[in-house]
This record gives C-alpha cells, structure tokens and sequence, in this order.
C-alpha cells in the first residue's frame, strides 16, 4: 500500500484504535483514501472527456480487474439502474452514464466521490454520487438496481459477507453483481523488503488475513501512523461462498495477473479474481 506522510489526520484514529471497531477501521481507511485522492493516485484520476466522448458513441469498457471481463458480464448497460459500489475516483461510474445506465455510486471517501462529481459537471452525464459503507444499503429499497458493479475495494472492511447480503437485497430479480477482489493468497508472505528482494516468498500469515489480527502493535501503529490504508486478506469461502450464502448463483469467473507485479507472488499466479453472479428469485 502506498504510504502518506505523518499527519494529524490520522492521530486522532491512532488513540481510538485499542478497540479496533469496523467503524474505527472503516473511517481511518476513508481519510488514507481521502489522501490518496488529493494527491493524484491511479485509481482517483477523473477519465478525460475523450473517454467519455467515445462511451456516448457506444466505445467504452469498465475495469474490475485489470483484464478485460468477457463482453456478456456487462453487455448493454443502456437503462439499467447501475450501483457502482465502493468504486468512486470519476473513472468507472461516469464511464457506464455514459453508455447510457442510470448510475449511482457509492463510497466511503468524500474526495473519491468528488471525481465523479467533476466527470458528471464536465460532461453534463446525470449520475447521483452518495458517501457510506459498502456494508450498510439501508438508504436503498429492496430490488433498486439491475447491476452492481463492485471493483476491488473489500479489502478495506473486516466483514465481507453484509456486502453480498446488502447486495442481493437491493437487487431486482434476474439482477447481476459483477464483484473484483484479490486471490487471498496475496495476504500469506512476509512483505518485508529483504524477502522481496531475494525473490523470496515466506508465507508467516493464515488466510483470512487481517491487519488489525495479524499484525504486532508496533506494525500496526507504524501502518497507521503511515497513513496506510488497514487491510483485511478474506478467504475464498467468505469472497464466494458468501455470494452463493447470500442468495446468488454463479454464473462467470475470471482471473487477472498484476500488470505491475508488486509482491513476488504476483509473477507466478493470477493474483485478481473476478465473478459475475446472478439473482436468480
């Protein structure tokens, strides 16, 4: 994870987190992303009015993962009511506006949300940007969307499983959820530097992997102190076994490598999976 400088910002989170609540987590992992988008990073560049240009005239494609997904996950988006979960940073929710779905997009970062914001004021696209927890739908009514289109982001919640459970209730039947998220083996290796440079993997974590478990109390405050976002490695039984706990059918799956590879893991296995579900009742 990208690391921020030491600032107050996060302070104030440090002191709080002897009890380490989801919502302490969730908050403190709203300012990294707060930071991040301030300062330009990949996933908070607005896409250029050529990109939404191209959407209009029926060229466009969303990431969620790094390749691109089969055509028929998403097929004609023109009139579906899309839910853009946790994806904010003005590049996929203005994009499928674009193509013609009535797009609402929800994230916990006030400051990812302002890049869609400034997507949809650009380019005149009606879109409805809303801040929450991608655990709590509670502001939507039962069978609201068509679509849900979930980007890798569970990572930064404790608890995967209210996710899917929130996402079917808000989906209309025969909906789908198209979710990212990373193979959990990425969360067993030692991430120290001198293992990494060796070319070495030592696994020391279990999967599920949490940094508020796992972590010694000195790892923790420095990632904390860092600005570093807290993140949480959920096994494939709660990435999905949870979808099909909650309701849904599988129907796609997909894998991605890392295009940058970041840990050494990354250059002997797809470390991206991808799964389009169905609402079948």
């Amino acid at each position: 994870m990208q690391t921020l400088r030491r600032n107050e910002n996060f302070t104030g989170i440090t002191m709080a987190f002897s009890g380490r609540s989801p919502e302490t987590i969730v908050a403190h992992n709203q300012a990294v992303w707060d930071k991040l988008a301030a300062q330009d990073c990949e996933w908070s560049r607005p896409v250029s009015a050529q990109v939404i240009a191209a959407a209009r005239q029926g060229d466009w494609s969303v990431r969620l993962i790094p390749d691109d997904l089969p055509r028929h996950w998403l097929g004609d988006v023109s009139g579906l009511d899309i839910l853009c979960l946790a994806s904010a940073g003005g590049q996929q929710a203005p994009i499928l506006a674009a193509a013609g779905a009535t797009v609402t997009v929800l994230d916990a970062s006030a400051r990812q949300l302002e890049q869609d914001r400034l997507v949809a004021a650009r380019d005149g696209l009606a879109l409805s940007a809303i801040q929450g927890d991608m655990r709590d739908l509670s502001q939507f009514t039962d069978e609201s969307f068509d679509l849900v289109f979930h980007p890798v982001s569970n990572l930064y919640v404790p608890d995967v499983r209210p996710v899917w459970r929130e996402c079917y209730r808000t989906l209309r039947k025969g909906g789908r959820l198209l979710a990212g998220f990373y193979n959990p083996i990425v969360f067993v290796g030692d991430r120290d530097t001198q293992w990494e440079e060796q070319a070495l993997i030592r696994p020391i974590y279990k999967v599920p992997y949490a940094d508020t478990r796992d972590l010694d109390a000195d790892q923790l405050d420095a990632k904390i102190m860092g600005g570093e976002a807290l993140v949480f490695g959920h096994g494939l039984t709660d990435q999905i076994g949870g979808q099909t706990e909650a309701g849904f059918r599988i129907a796609g799956f997909a894998e991605a490598r890392a295009p940058v590879p970041r840990f050494v893991i990354d250059r002997f296995l797809p470390t991206f999976i991808a799964t389009l579900a169905l609402k079948s009742h």
